[in-house]
C-alpha cells in the first residue's frame, strides 16, 4: 500500500516533485496531460472525422463528445496511478505478473506500439507528400527522424522542455484544423442536434464505433502515468499530493477540452465544406476537396496541421513504447533502437505501395484488440485499496471506470466484427 504520511522524505532515486516544493505556480504543474492529450488528434482521428463529417454531417457529433467524456475518465485514472504509487502502468503490472505471462503481455503491447506508429508515421507521411510531394516511404523516414530529435530534447533539456514542445505542435496542430472551420462557418443549430444519439445505418454505426473506439487508445493509457511520474516524481508528503491530484485534474480537462474541440472542427468542417464530396474517404482525397471548396491557402493550413499531429504522436507513441518496454521487460532500449522497432513496418508498408488509408483502418483494428488489456488493469488498480491506499477512487469513480471498459470493449469488439465481416 503507498505510503503517503506527511513526515515521510523521498525514497532511494525518488525526487520530490514540484508539488512538494513550497510556492510553484499551479500553471508550472501543468503540462502531462497535453502530452498525452497528442493520441486524441493522432492522423486516425482525422481520418475517422473527417470520413464522419462527410458522408453523415453532424449525425455523429454526440460520439465524439462520449468519447471525449470517457477519455478524461481514462487519462486522470492513468496520470493518478502514476503520482499515487510512482509506477507507471506498465511498471505496476510488471512487478504483478510471473515471467511469461509478463512476456507475453509485453508482446501484445508492443504490437499495439507498432500498430500505433503505422497510423502516426503514415499521417505525417501523407502530409510531407501533400505538402512537398515527397515520395510516402521517404516522408516516413522524415517522420521517424524528426521523432527521434524531438525525443532527444527530453534527455537533453528535461521533462518541461519537452513537454513544451509537444504542445507548441499541438497548437500547430489546433491552428492547422480550426481554420478551414473558421473560414468556412457552420451552423449551430445543426451541430446541436449532432449531439442527440442516433444513427443512419449500418455504416454510420461502423463509423461511430470506429470514431468511439481508436479515441481511447491503449498507449495513451500507459502513457499518461509515465508522464505524470517521470514530471513530478513520487510525491509523499500528504498536502502535496493533494495539490498536485487536483492540479491534474485541471491539466486532464484543459487537455481534452482542446483536443475535443480540435475532433469537433475536424468533424464540422468535413460536414460544412466536404458533405457529399467525391473521394473524402482519404485523407489525400479530404484534402483536395478543401482546396476545391476553401482554396489552396486553407488546404495547405490543413496540411500543415496533419504534419505536426504525425510529428508530435509518432514521438509521443516513441515515448510510450519506451514506458511498456522498460516496465514489463525492465529493460532500457535507446531511443533509436525503439524508434526503428515501430518505424520498420510503417516505412515497409509504404514502400511497398500499400494503400495509406487501408493501413490506417487496420491500424486501428489491431489497437482495438490491445485496449481491454491496458483499461481493465487501469481500473481494477485505481479502485483498489491495497494499490492506491487512501487515494483510491470513490465508489462513483469506479462505477464509472467499469462503465467505461463496458462501452469500449463492446464497442471494439463491434468494429472488429464488423471489419472481419467486410
Amino acid at each position: 500500500m503507498p505510503k503517503t504520511t506527511p513526515d515521510e522524505g523521498p525514497g532511494p532515486g525518488e525526487r520530490p516533485g514540484p508539488a512538494g516544493r513550497a510556492g510553484p505556480g499551479a500553471l508550472l504543474l501543468l503540462g502531462p496531460a497535453f502530452v498525452a492529450a497528442i493520441a486524441y488528434v493522432d492522423p486516425g482521428n482525422v481520418a475517422a472525422n473527417l470520413t464522419a463529417g462527410a458522408r453523415y454531417g453532424d449525425l455523429l457529433l454526440w460520439v465524439l463528445v462520449l468519447a471525449n467524456a470517457i477519455a478524461v475518465l481514462v487519462q486522470y485514472s492513468s496520470a493518478k496511478l502514476g503520482l499515487v504509487t510512482g509506477q507507471s502502468l506498465s511498471e505496476h503490472l510488471g512487478e504483478r505478473m510471473r515471467p511469461w505471462p509478463r512476456r507475453l503481455y509485453w508482446l501484445q503491447a508492443e504490437l499495439v506500439a507498432a500498430a500505433t506508429d503505422v497510423a502516426e508515421v503514415i499521417g505525417g507521411a501523407i502530409a510531407l507528400h501533400l505538402l512537398f510531394g515527397l515520395p510516402l516511404w521517404l516522408g516516413g523516414v522524415v517522420v521517424g527522424i524528426v521523432a527521434i530529435l524531438i525525443l532527444a530534447i527530453q534527455s537533453r533539456r528535461g521533462q518541461r522542455a519537452f513537454e513544451l514542445t509537444i504542445i507548441g505542435l499541438l497548437a500547430v496542430i489546433v491552428i492547422g484544423f480550426v481554420f478551414g472551420l473558421v473560414v468556412s462557418g457552420f451552423d449551430a443549430g445543426e451541430a446541436v442536434a449532432g449531439l442527440v444519439p442516433r444513427f443512419e445505418g449500418t455504416d454510420s454505426v461502423l463509423l461511430a464505433t470506429s470514431m468511439l473506439g481508436a479515441t481511447v487508445m491503449p498507449h495513451a493509457i500507459y502513457l499518461h502515468s509515465a508522464l505524470a511520474r517521470d514530471r513530478h516524481g513520487h510525491v509523499r508528503d500528504e498536502a502535496g499530493l493533494r495539490r498536485l491530484l487536483r492540479a491534474t485534474k485541471t491539466d486532464v480537462l484543459a487537455a481534452l477540452v482542446v483536443a475535443g474541440a480540435v475532433n469537433i472542427a475536424m468533424l464540422l468542417l468535413a460536414a460544412t465544406a466536404l458533405r457529399g464530396a467525391e473521394g473524402t474517404d482519404t485523407i489525400e482525397g479530404a484534402h483536395a476537396a478543401i482546396a476545391a471548396a476553401l482554396g489552396p491557402g486553407v488546404a495547405a493550413v490543413f496540411a500543415v496541421g496533419l504534419l505536426a499531429s504525425g510529428l508530435a504522436s509518432s514521438s509521443v507513441g516513441t515515448y510510450a513504447g519506451q514506458s511498456i518496454i522498460g516496465g514489463l521487460l525492465r529493460v532500457r532500449v535507446p531511443v533509436g533502437v525503439r524508434r526503428l522497432v515501430t518505424l520498420v513496418p510503417a516505412v515497409g508498408l509504404l514502400a511497398v505501395g500499400v494503400d495509406p488509408t487501408w493501413a490506417l483502418v487496420l491500424s486501428q483494428v489491431v489497437l482495438s484488440f490491445g485496449i481491454p488489456f491496458a483499461l481493465v488493469p487501469l481500473v481494477r488498480a485505481t479502485g483498489s485499496v491495497r494499490v492506491m491506499g487512501r487515494w483510491v477512487h470513490p465508489v462513483w469513480l469506479r462505477v464509472l471506470g467499469w462503465a467505461a471498459v463496458a462501452i469500449v470493449t463492446a464497442l471494439n469488439a463491434l468494429l472488429i466484427a464488423l471489419v472481419l465481416a467486410g
